[in-house]
């Protein structure tokens, strides 16, 4: 399997380049529902629609005060290794000597401070909205082996009244490990709760992203007053 190898030089430059790419593509991240923190370890787990997604939860993770790890499929870490220095390690799916490596390497993660074990359990992209979500077994294993409190985050991608799309995150309410159903249904549930959204209301500005032609003719419209 591949490690995460956060740090150093590179992983400082990686850190700048996600930050600089998020901002330059959404006009902000949204969070409503209250991000853990503190000392304690958390096993998160999100629903997979976006290319962007990983990108999203590193840009979470930051703001939140997260350690923050992803598991990946290998084929594609292998193919973008530099992804290890922000977090990502792998698994091969299908390979039962490379689930437990990766279940124990997580469950080591799961044993830092601070640490954000971060995982898509439906297991590959599937379409926003798409109920109800079937997540693989994989999630309830490592809940079980690493025995930490359990966060269930939906994101979405959302144009709403500006140019640049926003990201809206959805966090459920942290839970013990437990059967497959039980994620599930928070998953899902938070998951439905963020897709009915029809504006901003009850969120909160969490990473502030670029602005659009109409805030700018705004800014100018304001200096001209």
């Amino acid at each position: 399997m591949i490690r995460a190898a956060k740090g150093g030089a590179l992983g400082w430059l990686l850190d700048r380049y996600v930050d600089r790419k998020f901002r330059s593509a959404f006009r902000g991240l949204w969070v409503r529902g209250a991000l853990p923190s503190g000392e304690e370890a958390r096993l998160v787990y999100v629903n997979h629609s976006n290319w962007w997604d990983g990108f999203i939860l590193h840009q979470l993770g930051q703001a939140a005060g997260w350690d923050a790890y992803c598991l990946m499929e290998e084929k594609n870490l292998r193919r973008y290794r530099f992804l290890s220095r922000i977090g990502a390690f792998s698994i091969r799916p299908g390979d039962a000597a490379s689930s437990l490596e990766s279940l124990r390497y997580a469950r080591e993660l799961l044993r830092r401070p601070r640490a954000a074990v971060c995982l898509f359990p439906e297991g590959e992209l599937r379409p926003f909205g798409a109920f109800p979500l079937r997540l693989q077994r994989g999630v309830e294993l490592l809940a079980r082996a690493g025995r930490k409190q359990c966060v269930p985050v939906a994101l979405r991608y959302a144009f709403l009244e500006h140019e640049r799309p926003d990201v809206l995150v959805e966090v459920g309410t942290p839970h013990p490990p437990g059967p497959l159903e039980v994620f599930q249904e928070n998953l899902d549930a938070a998951a439905r709760r963020v897709a009915a959204a029809t504006s901003l209301e009850g969120f909160r500005g969490l990473v502030r992203g670029g602005s659009g032609v109409a805030e700018r003719w705004d800014a100018v419209r304001g200096l001209r007053v």
